[in-house]
């Protein structure tokens, strides 16, 4: 492992959860390997996004639960113990140490090489070490990109100078702002204004848009919009921020001047406005390619600007789904795909074939930690407009099952379902309301599946559950 050059038959450039996918399928396809990582095996999802975040999010929303439950309401009636949060918070990501990742990179039989690695041409690639040496690396047959994303900071003047959080900030402190601003509407900003208000700060959201979760159904953003409200969120829609400043250095107050000329201030500001490729420095240049852009893809995951098919970027950087569920599904897909090629076998790219990403245009489930939680897959009512589909929506109230009954007093939320009329199936659907996340993965297996409503309706629902509203939107539907 100490030679200057080598060659792989694929070689991956970063070790998140997609990375470690592409390189394990692509192992399992007897590709010999290698993955080149500059930060921590795991990557932004194992230590600074999903696991960090609902390690914070669970003991919020199960008290919030807890507290609509007869008999139970008194004993979580007191706050959340910090410490013991943030401490289970640590524990969940190793304590931001990667041996783990590492044992099993191992136990797979792929090799590491930690540096920067960046393109330098055809199949090639350079990897720069913290120890200063470059070891140059060429793969036979394909290179593949999962360097993900990282947060996007607008440009506002003052920015720098007051030190803003990003995602890695807002779900690794150890410390509770007292007052806690957060910029932006999505999911990461109604994620962490819910974790961070339950722990104790007073969180203001400034959202530029008018609604919450604005790419969802409109009744799931309403719906998380009341739920902070009565945890004691102060949001404010229709707000910009023009300018920032912090007193007395590291530590001071950060004073936010908003476009309307209105003024607060916070202990910390959260920008949560978005995410940009991780592409500004891999050698983009070096095989024609736009440094910082995002790289478009086909269905198997080959960059399409690159002529002879050896490239192929994987996961967030791509833009087509930019969560660590469907990243994983991506690198399944991919590392197949290049196996079979690199062996000369059939590439099945026909629609929910095996070396094919169907999924990223059809079923695409998301959670959404809240309180009340959000889960959606497929279209929403507004995507399905645009797309010119002829569809049906149905709605139903979640009150009205007996399993929401059960699951908490003064129960609030609501489902709805798109129906394809033309292929009398499911397009898409949408629950908000506590405990909803579970549900998701039915309604992906009825897209995913395109089961016909009429098979649909033989599965029956445990009573009594809140899957019971499968019962009633087909109910509802067949009037």
């Amino acid at each position: 492992m100490n030679e200057p050059s080598r060659t792989y038959d694929v070689i991956v450039i970063g070790a998140g959860p997609v990375g470690e996918n592409v390189a394990e399928r692509a192992r399992a396809a007897g590709l010999s390997t290698v993955i080149v990582e500059r930060e921590l095996l795991g990557g932004e999802c194992s230590f600074w996004a999903c696991d960090p975040s609902k390690a914070l999010l669970r003991p919020v929303v199960a008290r919030a639960d807890a507290r609509r439950v007869p008999g139970l309401r008194q004993a979580v009636a007191g706050p959340l113990d910090v410490a013991a949060v943030l401490a289970h918070r640590d524990k969940m990501v190793s304590y931001w140490k990667d041996e783990d990742q590492v044992d099993w990179l191992d136990s797979v039989s792929v090799d590491l090489i930690r540096g920067h690695g960046r393109l330098a041409g055809t199949r090639r690639v350079a990897v720069q070490t913290a120890e200063g040496h470059t070891i140059q690396l060429t793969a036979r047959h394909a290179v593949a990109l999962s360097t993900g994303t990282s947060a996007a900071l607008p440009g506002i003047p003052g920015l720098e100078t007051v030190r803003p959080w990003t995602n890695r900030e807002a779900t690794s402190a150890d410390q509770v702002p007292g007052r806690l601003a957060v910029v932006g509407g999505g999911v990461v900003a109604v994620e962490m204004a819910t974790a961070w208000q339950a722990l104790g700060s007073q969180v203001t959201m400034l959202v530029l848009e008018n609604t919450l979760l604005e790419r969802m159904e409109p009744f799931a953003g309403e719906l998380v919009a009341d739920g902070l409200r009565e945890a004691g969120v102060d949001i404010r829609f229709g707000t910009q921020v023009a300018s920032l400043a912090r007193d007395g250095g590291q530590g001071g107050e950060v004073r936010i001047t908003l476009t309307d000329g209105g003024e607060l201030a916070a202990d910390e500001i959260l920008f949560a406005t978005g995410r940009a490729p991780r592409t500004a420095d891999l050698g983009l240049e070096t095989v024609g390619l736009t440094p910082g852009d995002w790289l478009t893809v086909d269905d198997t995951f080959r960059v399409t600007a690159i002529a002879d098919g050896w490239l192929y970027a994987v996961g967030d950087v791509n833009r087509r789904a930019l969560m660590t569920h469907q990243g994983k599904y991506q690198a399944r897909i991919a590392g197949a795909v290049i196996g079979a090629r690199a062996g000369g076998e059939p590439v099945d790219d026909a629609r929910w074939g095996a070396h094919v990403a169907t999924a990223d245009s059809v079923a695409v489930p998301q959670v959404i930690f809240t309180h009340p939680e959000v889960a959606s897959v497929g279209l929403t009512t507004r995507e399905a407009e645009r797309a010119g589909r002829r569809v049906k929506v149905v709605d139903y109230d979640l009150a009205h099952v007996a399993g929401a009954h059960l699951y908490a007093e003064g129960y609030r939320g609501k489902a709805r379902m798109i129906i394809d009329l033309d292929r009398n199936t499911v397009a898409g659907v949408t629950f908000a309301g506590p405990g909803v996340g579970e549900l998701v993965h039915s309604a992906t297996i009825a897209i995913a599946g395109e089961v016909p409503l009429e098979r649909l309706w033989h599965a029956v629902p445990a009573f009594p559950t809140i899957s019971e509203v499968w019962l009633r939107l087909l109910e509802t539907h067949r009037g």
